[in-house]
């Protein structure tokens, strides 16, 4: 970690691979942006089995997040596949275990941005990007979609919204990412961390 740069903590879960391809564009985005840099990080499956447990460090991927990462960032971008209109039991259950960083205002003021992908394409995109923003704004974070100034918004059939970037991937999972949808993900970190140098430049001036 560069001890100059602005850390941007991009939080994701994925099960099939398509929203952690919107997190690396995100993350790509961040890293475009000069005196910042991403941090991407991921958290583990919920088991309805009580038994259950996972290992310490994930097989592939990012590794799992901790609460000093919260700490530590300028920025958020949080991002989760639908289940049913709403983010994935994994992020809601790692968000219902952050009172203590809400009491003590740990995100309050940073910058936030939200991110999903579905099946279908009208399977729940925006209602789960606003239910990803529910604990953002009781953290305090000041959250960011994307403006119309970005053409693709008009044009796109594949994803992308103004509340946050998204991709439809199939039943499968298996549809290629658009150009459109690419540009949009991007665009996002580009914003993400264009807005937390701004804001930290306002801090210390």
């Amino acid at each position: 970690m560069n001890q100059n740069h602005l850390t941007l903590l991009v939080l994701y879960y994925s099960r099939h691979g398509s929203t952690q391809k919107i997190a690396e564009l995100i993350a790509q985005g961040i890293d475009s942006v000069a005196g910042c840099e991403a941090r991407l990080r991921t958290v583990p499956t919920v088991s309805p089995n009580t038994e259950a447990s996972m290992d310490a460090i994930p097989s592939q991927g990012a590794p799992y997040v901790e609460l000093q990462d919260l700490k530590e960032c300028a920025g958020l971008a949080l991002g989760s596949p639908t289940r049913f209109g709403n983010m994935a039991s994994a992020m809601k259950y790692f968000w219902d275990g952050t009172a203590a960083d809400w009491l003590s205002g740990t995100l309050s003021g940073k910058p936030a941005c939200v991110f999903t992908s579905t099946g279908s394409l009208h399977g729940g995109q925006e209602s789960t990007l606003l239910s990803m923003m529910l604990p953002l704004l009781h953290h305090g974070m000041l959250l960011l979609g994307l403006p119309y100034t970005h053409p693709e918004l008009m044009s796109t059939k594949s994803g992308g919204s103004p509340y946050g970037a998204t991709h439809w991937s199939g039943l499968d999972g298996k549809l290629a990412m658009t150009e459109e949808t690419r540009n949009l993900a991007i665009a996002l970190g580009q914003r993400l961390a264009q807005t937390a140098l701004k804001l930290n430049h306002t801090k210390l001036s």
